[in-house]
């Protein structure tokens, strides 16, 4: 038997006739993080991977990640269907195993092979029973479950595997561009987003002095969590002293983090088509804050005309938080550095704002020069695996 990591699909094979677009994305997307040496092939029913064996944990790690996967197993690849040989390799792959109780599963998609999947079941399981002491069958609840798999010209052995990430591979569903903030929220947004096959950017708005370095570089380190799910994103910073500065000045105070809000969507937009991004991404969260009321999201979204995503906008704070600590970013979201959102909040801003008015106050501030200008003077930092940033954990 020859040893490999077989990856199951899951949700893909749902896509019927798209299915083979679906499974070259995510095979292209698995290639270019093995930088080690691989073999993958692949049908509609799995994906092989084919590594040294010192080489087996660390492509795992790397499967655990790559969304599109609905389970990792290392298990055994065999060309000869005779029933014998499938018993011996049986045997084989369970001999260093521990158990009391166990169930044979077995799926049959050579519809000519003469046993049907329940036969082949039965009697390897009755094979195991004489050749095994002191184990019993338990379909329920067995401590170990033995797969075997009969294909057209080969026959696969494996155990238990790891769970996948599921969702669809990532650059299946376009791109996207995710207003990135130093909060708990917009990575989190980030991450369900790339789950969904979206290749996102991210784009991120300080404000010097009044934000530090710190609040970039914790920015920074969010995007590099990202990346480890979505490879080699951009992250463009935004310099936004001026306009948040201007509208400090010339705007009514409990209006401003509304005006903030459109001046923000305004250059995410500009962005966002230059680089043919075709969705916005958030972490608004519906009622979380006064700019995240129904009233206030629609006279935000007012100023853009491509669909703002908001993958958290159902979640509640304790939900999002499991999120985050499970990708990975909450330690990292609550380090004590403001970002631009947070620095000027009023502390009695509108919750119902008005467009009339959000449109009249906005002529007091010469804001198309300003927003050009920032996209002008646009840094683009590429995040990836290599990234190096300073130290502030």
């Amino acid at each position: 038997m020859k040893k490999t990591i077989i990856i199951k699909y899951g949700e893909l094979s749902t896509k019927k006739d798209n299915i083979n677009y679906f499974l070259k994305i995510l095979k292209e997307n698995i290639d270019s993080l093995l930088t080690w040496t691989h073999f993958i092939n692949y049908d509609r029913g799995r994906m092989f991977v084919d590594v040294d064996e010192t080489d087996i944990d660390k492509t795992i790690n790397v499967l655990k990640k790559t969304f599109g996967i609905h389970e990792i197993i290392v298990g055994y690849i065999d060309n000869e269907l005779n029933f014998d040989k499938i018993c011996e390799n049986t045997i084989n792959l369970i001999a260093e195993e521990s158990f009391e109780t166990f169930k044979v599963i077995c799926k049959r998609s050579n519809k000519n092979y003469p046993l049907n999947s329940m036969e082949v079941s039965a009697k390897i399981g009755g094979y195991i029973l004489k050749n095994r002491d002191n184990i019993k069958v338990d379909v329920n609840n067995p401590q170990l479950k033995v797969h075997i798999e009969i294909r057209n010209d080969a026959v696969l052995y494996y155990l238990n595997g790891f769970p996948g990430l599921g969702g669809y591979p990532v650059g299946t569903l376009g791109k996207g561009l995710l207003m990135l903030s130093g909060g708990i929220d917009s990575p989190v947004a980030g991450y369900l987003t790339i789950k969904r096959g979206v290749k996102i950017s991210a784009i991120y708005f300080e404000s010097p002095p009044h934000t530090s370095d710190f609040a970039k570089e914790k920015v920074k380190k969010l995007a590099n969590v990202l990346a480890s799910y979505n490879p080699n994103m951009n992250l463009y910073v935004i310099n936004f002293t001026k306009i948040q500065e201007a509208i400090l000045k010339n705007i009514p105070y409990e209006y401003l983090i509304t005006i903030m809000r459109r001046m923000m969507y305004r250059i995410s937009l500009k962005i966002a088509k230059k680089g043919n991004f075709k969705i916005l991404i958030n972490g608004e969260s519906i009622g979380q804050v006064a700019s995240q009321t129904l009233t206030s999201m629609s006279v935000i979204n007012n100023v853009v005309d491509i669909p703002v995503i908001r993958p958290v906008a159902c979640f509640d704070k304790l939900e999002i938080i499991d999120i985050a600590k499970k990708i990975d970013t909450y330690s990292i979201s609550t380090l004590p550095y403001e970002d631009c959102c947070t620095v000027f909040v009023p502390e009695h801003p509108v919750i119902n704002p008005e467009l009339e008015k959000c449109i009249l106050y906005e002529k007091l501030i010469p804001y198309e020069d300003l927003i050009n200008e920032a996209i002008k003077n646009c840094e683009v930092i590429k995040v990836g695996k290599e990234e190096k940033f300073q130290d502030i954990l």
